[in-house]
């Protein structure tokens, strides 16, 4: 059952002018690891157009246990291009980087996968991980929660979860962005800025013309940290204070609200949200209706967040 929240109120922390200066670069580089399943298909979309709207590398990533993996497995970038009205049909290989954007595939055989793709970013650091959970149609059946959270709890960097039954808010069809609701989760450690400034720089990058960002903060009202809420044109903040489970009141949060993305700010084993480890991470990643992204508050892109609003 959904419950209301407890209390509701507007305007309850500062706002300010978005200020945001885009010349800032925020990703230079997306790892997209795929079990070639449906679910890591809808995910390669979300990371396709993140590379679109950053003009940055994107590096598909397949660890097969055996032999078996092709290259024609790969999902078709051209192809979903084509059908997103970016490239005319039978384009060559070489528009793909007219567009701005640098994809490449890469095959590790490693029956680990965790260690194949925590290697690879030893080599290859990435900005954002784009990643399918809870998939069971996949080949390999590799890339479940059980290996999907210890690939962005050890990288450390800034990670987009894309649950299993969940459509998201990119449109594998069209290319179309469908984002109207944003559920900031927030709390006094860690600090919640870079998750508010995430979220504000997406809907900018994305030109989602109006929606509605929701901080919601469990605990006593006069307990809620202090954040800046950087003005959107078309967009409006709600502030929630809530009591109750930290895990309970986000799930039950995103369904009452149609949130289409929830962003929070991580801070590892001691942090804010901490039960997102074991079962609690499958209970949010399980009933959640919408795409979880998170921003460790040490990940290589915090700084750079924070200085493309000033």
């Amino acid at each position: 059952m959904v419950h209301t929240p407890s209390l509701l109120l507007r305007s309850f922390y500062s706002t300010m002018s978005a200020s945001q200066d885009d010349s800032i670069p925020i990703i230079d580089s997306i790892l997209h690891p795929s079990d070639f399943s449906a679910a890591s298909e809808l995910a390669f979309a979300h990371a396709l157009k993140a590379a679109l709207i950053t003009k940055s590398q994107l590096t598909v990533m397949h660890v097969s246990p055996g032999m078996t993996a092709e290259w024609t497995d790969f999902p078709g970038v051209r192809e979903m291009l084509t059908r997103w009205g970016l490239l005319p049909p039978g384009s060559p290989r070489s528009a793909v980087p007219a567009l701005g954007i640098d994809v490449r595939k890469v095959i590790t055989y490693d029956h680990d996968p965790v260690k194949s793709v925590l290697a690879f970013l030893e080599r290859h650091p990435a900005d954002l991980i784009v990643l399918a959970t809870h998939q069971h149609e996949g080949r390999s059946h590799w890339l479940r929660r059980s290996v999907a959270e210890p690939i962005a709890r050890q990288a450390g960097q800034m990670t987009l979860f894309i649950p299993h039954g969940v459509e998201g808010f990119v449109s594998r069809q069209d290319g179309s962005v469908s984002l109207q609701n944003i559920l900031i989760p927030i709390a006094p450690i860690p600090r919640p800025q870079p998750a508010i400034e995430a979220a504000v720089r997406l809907v900018q990058r994305l030109q989602c013309p109006t929606g509605t960002f929701t901080t919601l903060f469990v605990g006593a009202p006069g307990d809620a940290p202090a954040v800046h809420c950087p003005t959107v044109p078309g967009w409006q903040w709600n502030c929630i204070v809530q009591s109750g489970d930290v895990i309970d009141a986000i799930v039950q949060m995103a369904s009452y609200m149609a949130t289409n993305l929830i962003v929070m700010s991580t801070d590892g084993r001691n942090g804010f949200l901490d039960a997102l480890r074991g079962s609690h991470s499958e209970r949010v990643l399980r009933w959640t209706p919408c795409p979880l992204l998170t921003i460790p508050v040490e990940a290589a892109v915090t700084p750079r967040l924070s200085a493309s609003q000033e």
